[in-house]
């Protein structure tokens, strides 16, 4: 079983920025080969992938954040960071942890909010 932890959400203004942390806990045997991402869900819309990496690719980022976010991952310690720069109100949602795709493990969930 797989245990995703977020943090590092909350309130910024436009053009500030935000770093989500996120830990899993569970088989490194079973996580390592996942791809690790982070979703949001902003208030009457779809969830939508936003950033996600491979066990040893490159990062994939939504058209939206490509050249703000920056994703990355620690293999060793399971964890998936999120930067996120030149915040703004469009991307206020919140943010889910994930690994292994859609049908994989989720977070609880972070609140980011962006906002004069």
């Amino acid at each position: 079983q797989v245990q995703l932890v977020e943090s590092g959400g909350g309130l910024v203004q436009p053009g500030g920025s935000l770093r989500l942390s996120c830990a899993a806990s569970g088989s490194r045997f079973s996580i390592s080969p996942m791809a690790m991402g982070w979703y949001r869900q902003a208030p009457g819309k779809q969830r939508e992938l936003v950033a996600i990496v491979g066990s040893g690719g490159g990062p994939n980022y939504a058209a939206s954040v490509k050249g703000r976010f920056t994703i990355s991952r620690d293999n060793a310690k399971m964890t998936v960071v999120l930067q996120m720069n030149s915040l703004k109100p469009d991307d206020t949602a919140v943010y889910y942890c994930n690994v292994g795709g859609r049908v994989g493990y989720w977070g609880q969930g972070t609140q980011v909010t962006v906002s004069s």
